[in-house]
């Protein structure tokens, strides 16, 4: 692929996404994004299917820009601990974050698509997240600075409490401060000092 189709496949992912974010997943149509897009059906058909295979390509786009702004965000001297509070701020961030958001449209695809467990984005993102949380708290235990008898355990949980943050910010509505509470609950569970 040119570096002219690679520009126009991002501008029409980029786009997607807002168009997305509007309306959520099933009430999008092909149409919809071409209009967005101000392109014509064929030119969306060269690059794409369906609006199935574009969501899930705007949900690769937005996995990666959000793993390059975290890490990004690291310094060098971080330790295990500054590192896990620097993550559960970030998902802080997008919990409370009302506009702008795919949560609403990721439920509709996943409820309305079952795919196979291999070709699950969600659970990909979900079992990176909790491996990579999970090497943190031993790296955090070796250190010192953290105390847990089953890291693996705990970055799940972890994991599935903001999961759990993430539907409730949708559904009823969560404040800052219920989502400080939670993050202040890991941490102490974790014996982090100072929280």
């Amino acid at each position: 692929m040119g570096e002219k189709s690679i520009q126009k496949r991002r501008y029409i992912l980029e786009t997607a996404r807002r168009v997305f974010v509007e309306k959520g997943f099933k009430r999008v149509t092909m149409k919809d994004i071409v209009e967005a897009c101000e392109i014509s059906r064929g030119g969306l058909y060269l690059y794409f299917e369906s609006t199935g295979q574009i969501f899930l390509e705007v949900l690769k786009l937005e996995s990666e820009e959000t793993d390059d702004v975290f890490s990004d965000s690291i310094t060098e001297d971080a330790t295990a601990a500054d590192i896990l509070i620097l993550f559960l701020q970030e998902q802080k961030k997008e919990l409370l974050r009302k506009k702008d958001t795919l949560t609403q449209a990721i439920y509709e695809y996943y409820f309305e698509n079952q795919p196979v467990r291999k070709d699950n984005i969600l659970r990909k993102q979900f079992d990176s997240a909790v491996k990579i949380i999970e090497k943190l708290i031993e790296t955090g235990v070796e250190n010192g600075e953290f105390y847990c008898e089953d890291c693996k355990g705990t970055a799940r949980n972890i994991m599935f409490v903001l999961e759990g943050l993430k539907i409730s910010a949708q559904t009823i509505g969560i404040t800052a401060d219920t989502v400080d509470r939670e993050i202040s609950y890991i941490l102490r569970s974790l014996d982090v000092e100072g929280v």
